[in-house]
C-alpha cells in the first residue's frame, strides 16, 4: 500500500515536471498577471513595516533572567536611562564654569520627555549635622559665586562619597555624569526617538555654550535608539548595494539582458512578499531581523540561475524557446523544490532560538525563499517566454559545455583517491579549531565605532564607570525589615564582598546612606560611620532623611513599598559574558552560605540576561539543527529515491559548518549570539549545490545508464557552472553583511560566506569522490 502511494506520488510529480513548463509558456500572460497580483497583495503590507528599537526584543517572554529583571523593576523602578558623560578639557570639573554647566545640564534634563529622575554631583543630596538637626541639601548651588575654599570642600565631599565615585564622578575628578531615568508610557513607537532627539539637542547646546567641555551620550535608551538607527542604516545601504552586486554578477554570468531582468524581478518580488507578509502579521524589524531583505535577495537568485542556465543550454543545442523552457522546468523542478524546501526548513528551525529576533529572521527569510520558488517556476519562465532571448549566452554549444568545469572534473576523476583523503583530512584539521571557540558577547561592541553611542560608552568605561551591572532585590523577610541592624550588616558584608571581586568598579547599596546618616546624627563624627545598632534608630534616621528629600529624588528606586527589601546594583568594567556568569554564580554561593534564606536570590540585569542568552541559544539551536538535519535527510532520501545517496549527502552538508567554525576558532576564537544560529541557517543553504549535483548524477546513472565516473563528469558539465554562479552570488551577498554597522550581522555574514565557500569545495571535491568510491568498481 505504501509502495503504491509512493509510486503515485512519483508519477504525479513526474507528470508535473513534464507538463508544467509547457502550461506556463502556453498561459504566460495569465501566469504573469496572476503572480503579479499575488506579489502585489502580499507586498502591500510593507506600508505597515515598522522598526523595534528595544534591546529587550532579544529576550523571549519565557526567558527566566528577563522574568527576574521585570519582577525587580516592578518592585522598584526600571533602570532605563540617558547618561551624559562630561569631560573637562582643563582636567578638573570642580571649577565654577564646569559646575555651572552641570547645574544647567541637570536642571534642563528634567525637561526630557518622560523623565522621572535626574542625578548628578550638583543635585546630590548631601547631608550633615547642624547642632541637633539633619540638613539635606544639593551639594552644589550657585556655582558661579562659590569661593575657592567652597570649591575645595565640594570636591572633597564628592570624591569621598561611595555613592558618587566611579558612578557619577571619576576618582581623579576630571569626568562626571548626569543620569536621567526615563519611564516610557509605551503609547507610541516614536517615544525612544523623541527622548534621543531631545538628549542630542541638549548635549549640543552644552557643547556650544561651554566649549571647554566634551559631552558624550550613552545609557540604555541611547543604545536602544542606536539599535533602530543601525537597522535603518543597513536597510538603506546594504539592500541597494546587494541588489547592484547581484545585478552585476547575474548579468556577467548569464550575459542576457532578458534573463538578468527576469531574475531581478523575481528576487525583488520575493523580498517584497516576505517583508509585506511580516508586516501584515505584526512583525517589526530590528537590528537582527533587519538583514532579512539582504539574505532573501542573495538566496532567491539561485533558483532563477539554475533554471536559466539550463534553458540557455537547451537553446544552444538547437531547441525552440518553448521546448527549452519546458525542458529546463522538467530538469530543475525537483532539485529547485528540494533546495527551496531544505532552505526553508533550515530557517524555520530558527524558531527554536531563545532570541525572538532570530525567530523573526528565520520566518521572514523562509517566506521569501518559498516565494522565490513560486515566482521562479511560474513567473520566470512565463516572462522568458515573452521577453526576447539572444542566441549567444555564457554557455556555448554543447561541445563547449565542459569548458568552465571540464578541467576540474578531469582533475577530480583522475586524482580521486588523493582528493578524497585530502578532503577528509582538511575537514578534520579545520574542525579541530572548534576547540578554541569560546562564548563571548558584549552588546555594546556589536555597534561599530562609527556610532556615537559606541564611542561614548567606551569613553565612559575607560574614564568613569562600567557598562555592565548585576542587580539584586535583597529581601529582609518582613515588613519594615530593612531597618533591622542584622539585615543591614549582612547587606553591607555582601556589598563589601563584591567590592573585592575582580572587575567590580562600584556597588550602589542603601547601607552607605544609613552609615552616613548615623555619622551625621552623631555630630558628623567619622567614628560613627557604621550601621546603626538599634532598629528604631535606623527607622528614625531613614524616615527623617526621606522626609527631607525633594520631589523626584526619593528612595523608591532603592526601597520597596513596605520596606521589606532593598535594591543593590553592582557595576562591572571590562568583563566577558563568561566572567559575568561566574561572578553572579559566586554571588549566589555567598548568599547561600552567609546570608539568611530570605536574602537568597539570583542576580539580574540586562548584562546578566545577555551573559546567559548566548549559552541558552546555542543549546537550543543545536537541538534545532539536529531536528532540521533529520528532516532534511528524510526529504533527500525520498526525493532522490535512494537511502544510500540521501545519507551520503550528509557528509558534504555537515562538514562545511564544522570546518567554518574551526576556521573561526583559529582566526577569531570568540562566538557570540549572532553566530549561534549559523549551523541552522546554513544547513539548508549548503544543501542547494549538493542536491543539484546529486540530481544530475542520478539522472545520468538512471536515465542515461552512465557509470559513476561518467555520471560525475556529466554533473560537472551540466550543473558546475550554475554552482559557481550561485556560490559567487551567495558569498557576495553575505560578504555585503560584513559591512553592516552591527557586528552581530557582520560576523554572521562573514562566517556564512566562509561556510558557503567550504560547501562548494566539498561538493566539488569530497562529494564526487565519495560517489565514485561508493558506486564505482574500485576507486
Amino acid at each position: 500500500m505504501a509502495s503504491g502511494s509512493q509510486h503515485d506520488w512519483v508519477y504525479s510529480f513526474s507528470f508535473l515536471e513534464t507538463n508544467l513548463g509547457y502550461w506556463v509558456v502556453d498561459n504566460r500572460w495569465w501566469v504573469i498577471a496572476a503572480t503579479l497580483l499575488v506579489a502585489l497583495a502580499a507586498g502591500s503590507g510593507m506600508q505597515h513595516l515598522s522598526f523595534n528599537m528595544d534591546t529587550r526584543v532579544f529576550f523571549g517572554e519565557e526567558n527566566p533572567q528577563l522574568q527576574a529583571l521585570e519582577a525587580l523593576e516592578n518592585t522598584y523602578v526600571k533602570n532605563y536611562n540617558v547618561l551624559y558623560v562630561v569631560e573637562s578639557r582643563r582636567g578638573e570639573i570642580f571649577d565654577r564654569n564646569t559646575l555651572t554647566a552641570l547645574i544647567e545640564l541637570t536642571e534642563s534634563s528634567w525637561e526630557t520627555p518622560f523623565s522621572s529622575r535626574v542625578d548628578s554631583i550638583t543635585n546630590f543630596q548631601h547631608t550633615y549635622a547642624a547642632e541637633d538637626d539633619l540638613v539635606v541639601e544639593d551639594l552644589v548651588e550657585d556655582a558661579a559665586s562659590l569661593a575657592d575654599a567652597e570649591l575645595e570642600r565640594v570636591k572633597a565631599i564628592a570624591l569621598a562619597e561611595p555613592l558618587l565615585v566611579n558612578r557619577l564622578v571619576s576618582p581623579s575628578g576630571d569626568v562626571t555624569a548626569v543620569n536621567v531615568n526615563i519611564l516610557l508610557p509605551g503609547e507610541s513607537a516614536d517615544e525612544v526617538g523623541q527622548v534621543a532627539a531631545f538628549a542630542r539637542q541638549l548635549a549640543d547646546h552644552i557643547r556650544q555654550t561651554y566649549p571647554d567641555l566634551n559631552v558624550y551620550l550613552t545609557g540604555a535608551l541611547m543604545i536602544d535608539a542606536a539599535f533602530g538607527e543601525v537597522t535603518e542604516d543597513d536597510m538603506s545601504t546594504l539592500v541597494p548595494i546587494m541588489f547592484a552586486v547581484l545585478l552585476v554578477i547575474t548579468g556577467l554570468a548569464l550575459r542576457s539582458v532578458s534573463g538578468t531582468l527576469a531574475t531581478m524581478i523575481v528576487i525583488l518580488l520575493a523580498t517584497g512578499t516576505a517583508l509585506g507578509t511580516a508586516a501584515s502579521i505584526g512583525i517589526a524589524l530590528n537590528a537582527a531581523s533587519g538583514v532579512a531583505p539582504t539574505i532573501i535577495l542573495t538566496l532567491a537568485v539561485a533558483d532563477s540561475v539554475h533554471i536559466l542556465v539550463t534553458m540557455f543550454h537547451k537553446i544552444q543545442e538547437g531547441k525552440a524557446k518553448r521546448d527549452a523552457i519546458a525542458d529546463s522546468i522538467k530538469e530543475n523542478l525537483q532539485p529547485v523544490f528540494i533546495t527551496s524546501a531544505t532552505t526553508v526548513i533550515g530557517f524555520l528551525s530558527m524558531n527554536f532560538s531563545d532570541a525572538p529576533p532570530f525567530r523573526d529572521l528565520g520566518n521572514i527569510v523562509a517566506v521569501g525563499i518559498a516565494a522565490a520558488f513560486f515566482y521562479s517556476v511560474l513567473l520566470l519562465p512565463a516572462a522568458m517566454a515573452v521577453l526576447p532571448v539572444r542566441a549567444r549566452t555564457t554557455v556555448d554549444a554543447s561541445r563547449d559545455r565542459d569548458k568552465p568545469c571540464g578541467p576540474l572534473a578531469d582533475f577530480v576523476i583522475r586524482r580521486r583517491t588523493p582528493v578524497f583523503w585530502l578532503s577528509l583530512a582538511a575537514s578534520a584539521v579545520l574542525a579541530v579549531g572548534i576547540a578554541r571557540v569560546e562564548l563571548y558577547d558584549d552588546f555594546i561592541e556589536y555597534f561599530g565605532e562609527e556610532y556615537p553611542v559606541r564611542r561614548a560608552t567606551d569613553f565612559m568605561e575607560q574614564r568613569l564607570s562600567g557598562a555592565d551591572v548585576i542587580e539584586y532585590s535583597l529581601d529582609a523577610g518582613e515588613s519594615g525589615g530593612i531597618n533591622n541592624p542584622e539585615y543591614l550588616r549582612k547587606i553591607d558584608e555582601f556589598a563589601n564582598w563584591y567590592r573585592q571581586q575582580p572587575h567590580v568598579i562600584h556597588v550602589d547599596v542603601m547601607t552607605d546612606i544609613m552609615k552616613r546618616l548615623n555619622k551625621n546624627l552623631h555630630g558628623d563624627d567619622t567614628a560613627w560611620y557604621r550601621i546603626p545598632e538599634q532598629r528604631d534608630l535606623a527607622a528614625q534616621y531613614l524616615l527623617l532623611y526621606e522626609m527631607s528629600l525633594p520631589y523626584g529624588l526619593d528612595l523608591n528606586n532603592q526601597i520597596n513599598v513596605d520596606k521589606s527589601a532593598t535594591r543593590m546594583i553592582v557595576t562591572l568594567r571590562d568583563t566577558t559574558t563568561i566572567e559575568q556568569r561566574k561572578l553572579e554564580e559566586r554571588g549566589r554561593v555567598w548568599l547561600k552560605e552567609n546570608a539568611p534564606q530570605s536574602m537568597y536570590t539570583h542576580g539580574s540585569g540586562l548584562s546578566i540576561i545577555w551573559a546567559y542568552l548566548s549559552e541558552r541559544n546555542i543549546k537550543a539551536m543545536l537541538v534545532a539543527s539536529f531536528g532540521a538535519l533529520i528532516l532534511i535527510s528524510a526529504i533527500l532520501v525520498v526525493a532522490l529515491r535512494s537511502v544510500k545517496h540521501g545519507l551520503l549527502s550528509l557528509a558534504p552538508n555537515l562538514a562545511p559548518a564544522l570546518m567554518a567554525f574551526g576556521v573561526w576558532g583559529l582566526l577569531v576564537g570568540q562566538v557570540g549570539l549572532g553566530l549561534s544560529i549559523i549551523v541552522s541557517m546554513t544547513l539548508g543553504i549548503v544543501v542547494d549545490d549538493t542536491v543539484h549535483f546529486l540530481s544530475k548524477y542520478l539522472h545520468a546513472r538512471r536515465e542515461r545508464r552512465m557509470d559513476a565516473v561518467e555520471a560525475v563528469r556529466h554533473s560537472f558539465s551540466t550543473v558546475g557552472t550554475a554552482m559557481w554562479i550561485t556560490t559567487v552570488a551567495l558569498v557576495a551577498g553575505f560578504l555585503i553583511l560584513f559591512f553592516s554597522g552591527y557586528r552581530m550581522n557582520a560576523d554572521m555574514g562573514l562566517l556564512t560566506a566562509i561556510t558557503i565557500v567550504l560547501a562548494l569545495a566539498m561538493d566539488f571535491l569530497l562529494l564526487p569522490t565519495l560517489l565514485m568510491r561508493m558506486d564505482g568498481k574500485g576507486a
